[in-house]
């Protein structure tokens, strides 16, 4: 077109495309913030930030225990409510407070189910029913005033997961690996592994592990606990691995072309992901080989391998540790006790007690607890209240442990009321929780933010939150 041509419409309406062009250009170079050291194809990502001050702990291993363990019969020892058993729950607790499905139905006290024991030096109050977890007594720290602020399984694990009820968002393994990075060279930075058992297994969504607003590289790659761990891990029939590594040089050849000239992180995700997949078939399948693994070290998490049990989960996350990931998730569903909580947290104890035990022991004797930060609980706690032989959702006090790198053991903390309704003294909310785990990483969590939407989001979002200071070494 002759410039003398172009009216002063198309001129303003041309002009207005380029500047917004370059404003969204802009905003996603800000959005992917540490690109320059992180070039795709250049490597594992790095992290986006430097930590603020000196960590103490290098990587995150989360018990995800979903369901919600009642605190009442693992970690909250309540002999007034074993003797209030069967009478009418106070009114003044009650009233007004969310219930789930205990809602307009008569509410009487439900003592323990359980006998609780001290366990080490410490003298920490520990459910029987975890033999196992009471001789690591001295190296945990009990929680048992956490709050959380939904009561149903779903947005519960949403919540704890990602600090916001709403779907979407990133989850606090994508926040870690987006901000830190990995040091695993040829395996995902943030690994998901799920098994199940001891009770109702409610259903977790993949979004529990997704990143959200952040680029697709950061979301957690989920392990599959029993035959191939990784879909398609091994190569089609006919295919070798020069074969493959030709496929992956021209496919990436192909979207770095495309990438000079639209700068989308979805396309270095892309690229970096066609990367690792093909790291992942030579990686994987020697991680998943428990063939290495002396016996003893085998009875010591009663893991039989390919199983798909919790405590093979926790000797496949040791390995992962190792190995330089970042950030490792391990679901077990089998903790809704809606119905026969006692005989349910006996029969889910004998699934989670050992394997728990049994990767810090392992960790500690390797020397590798110092700085992996172990976190063990659920997304909310159970009623003191009946519902028939077993306990509602709740969510106004309940319990959870950590362990590892920069916590100090034997340390218990915080306080539910004499029925264990609600929190009382020293009240944790997951967000506190997310800013402890950050601290320990070497982040501050209100400097850790992610341009979205206009916003300066965070993991812990815009509520008073806390570092607790009180359970650090």
């Amino acid at each position: 077109m002759n410039p003398a041509d172009l009216s002063r419409r198309a001129f303003i309406n041309q002009a207005t495309v380029g500047i917004g062009s370059l404003a969204l250009t802009r905003q996603l170079m800000a959005e992917t913030a540490g690109s320059a050291k992180n070039t795709p194809g250049s490597g594992p990502w790095r992290g986006a930030i430097e930590p603020h001050f000196a960590p103490k702990a290098k990587r995150v291993i989360f018990l995800c225990m979903a369901g919600g363990p009642s605190h009442l019969e693992t970690f909250d020892y309540k002999p007034k409510l074993a003797e209030m058993d069967g009478k009418p729950m106070p009114a003044s607790l009650t009233e007004g407070q969310p219930i789930a499905q205990l809602q307009n139905k008569e509410l009487k006290c439900f003592g323990p189910q359980h006998q609780f024991e001290r366990y080490g030096e410490s003298g920490q109050m520990i459910t029987d029913q975890f033999p196992h977890i009471g001789k690591i007594a001295d190296d945990i720290a009990i929680v048992r005033s956490m709050t959380t602020m939904q009561i149903n399984h779903d947005p519960a694990h949403t919540f704890m997961n990602c600090g916001t009820q709403i779907s979407g968002r990133p989850c606090m393994g994508s926040w870690i690996q987006y901000g830190l990075g990995s040091e695993a060279e040829d395996l995902p930075g943030f690994v998901v592994l799920a098994s199940e058992g001891g009770g109702q297994s409610q259903p977790i969504a993949s979004r529990q592990w997704h990143s959200g607003f952040l680029p697709s590289r950061f979301q957690g790659v989920p392990f599959h606990s029993k035959g191939d761990p990784v879909l398609y891990v091994g190569n089609p029939s006919g295919v070798n691995r020069d074969d493959q590594r030709q496929v992956v040089d021209a496919v990436n050849a192909l979207n770095r072309t495309r990438n000079k000239l639209v700068d989308d992180p979805e396309i270095a995700a892309k690229i970096s992901q066609y990367e690792m997949a093909f790291k992942m078939q030579a990686s994987v399948p020697e991680l998943t080989d428990l063939s290495g693994e002396p016996q003893h070290v085998l009875d010591m998490y009663g893991a039989t391998p390919g199983d798909g049990s919790f405590a093979s989960n926790c000797l496949l996350a040791r390995r992962l540790a190792e190995r330089g990931v970042r950030f490792i998730h391990l679901y077990h569903r089998g903790w809704d006790h809606h119905g026969g909580v006692k005989a349910g947290i006996t029969n889910v104890a004998k699934l989670v007690d050992q394997g728990t035990w049994a990767l810090i022991e392992d960790l500690k004797q390797r020397d590798m607890l110092k700085d992996t930060l172990i976190v063990w609980g659920g997304e909310f706690g159970r009623t003191p209240m009946a519902q028939g032989t077993g306990r509602d959702h709740h969510i106004k006090g309940f319990s959870l442990f950590l362990a590892g790198g920069g916590i100090k053991g034997g340390t218990s903390y915080g306080e539910t009321d004499e029925l264990g309704y609600n929190a009382v003294i020293d009240k944790v909310s997951v967000h506190d929780l997310h800013a402890t785990m950050l601290h320990l990483l070497g982040i501050d969590h209100e400097r850790f933010t992610y341009k979205f939407q206009g916003l300066d989001m965070r993991l812990t979002g815009v509520e008073p939150t806390r570092v607790v200071k009180e359970i650090l070494a």
